[in-house]
């Protein structure tokens, strides 16, 4: 993909979230063409369940009425070797980090048998020297959007150290939130040095604090800089088989957007 950077103010799609919040940047997927290669790269395919089947494939991207469309095809033509699904994703790892602030993204998924989008952060790379480990689970991971199959509720959750080696449920992790299944919804996160808040449509869905006391480079490294991630997976044991007569699926995304605190 090669998308035209856009200015945040260049954008009448563009809107000021409150008085509490600044917008500082967006992506709205308003141009023909495909991403901007300066913030985003595709996904490559990995061994973990979510990323078995990521692949660079043409045929899992396209831009379209202002949206970037992330598929999963059955690859019936074994065009790429012994792979039975492919699927596409979008990150901004090595690219564009966010520390702190809130960000948003509009989405609209389409549901089907085996179908995980997810639209999630983890940390960048780059920031270990300064922040500490990024290795999975220590360095901590936002999942602003999990949505399996065809729910009517989406997930919303952190993993660390503390919460998946250690097993800690209290603060609660995760919790769900109700979406329209069949139209766009609006995905949010907030992130400070005490805390994780988590929204759906602006309904407040689930806060996961820092505690007093504990050690926070195992219950709460979060507040640290993370790429973003939107990807279009399926299968795997969370969400289970995936039916080829339900393929092509799509994950349409409107826009992105990231505001810090306003002064």
């Amino acid at each position: 993909m090669a998308f035209m950077a856009l200015a945040v103010v260049s954008c009448a799609k563009t809107e000021q979230k409150s008085d509490e919040w600044k917008l500082v940047w967006s992506e709205e997927f308003d141009y023909d063409g495909q991403a901007d290669t300066t913030v985003w790269s595709r996904i490559p395919k990995g061994t973990p369940d979510w990323c078995a089947h990521m692949s660079s494939d043409d045929r899992l991207y396209e831009m379209r009425d202002g949206n970037a469309v992330l598929k999963g095809i059955a690859d019936s033509a074994g065009t790429a070797g012994p792979v039975e699904y492919l699927t596409g994703g979008i990150f901004t790892k090595g690219k564009k980090a966010f520390l702190g602030g809130r960000l948003e993204v509009r989405a609209k998924l389409q549901g089907a048998r085996g179908a995980w989008p997810a639209i999630w952060m983890l940390p960048e790379p780059s920031a270990s020297e300064e922040y500490g480990s990024t290795q999975w689970p220590y360095g901590g991971e936002i999942d602003i959007m999990e949505r399996l199959n065809s729910d009517s509720i989406a997930y919303q959750t952190v993993h660390s150290d503390y919460t998946y080696n250690k097993g800690m449920n209290d603060p609660v992790p995760s919790r769900t939130g109700v979406i329209d299944p069949d139209d766009y919804n609006v995905y949010a996160v907030e992130m400070y040095p005490d805390s994780v808040r988590f929204f759906i449509n602006d309904t407040h869905v689930n806060t996961y604090p820092r505690i007093e006391g504990a050690d926070a480079a195992s219950q709460f490294p979060y507040y640290r800089p993370m790429y973003l991630m939107i990807d279009m997976q399926l299968g795997g044991q969370w969400v289970g088989r995936v039916f080829p007569e339900d393929l092509p699926v799509e994950m349409l995304v409107d826009w992105v957007r990231y505001y810090e605190r306003a002064e």
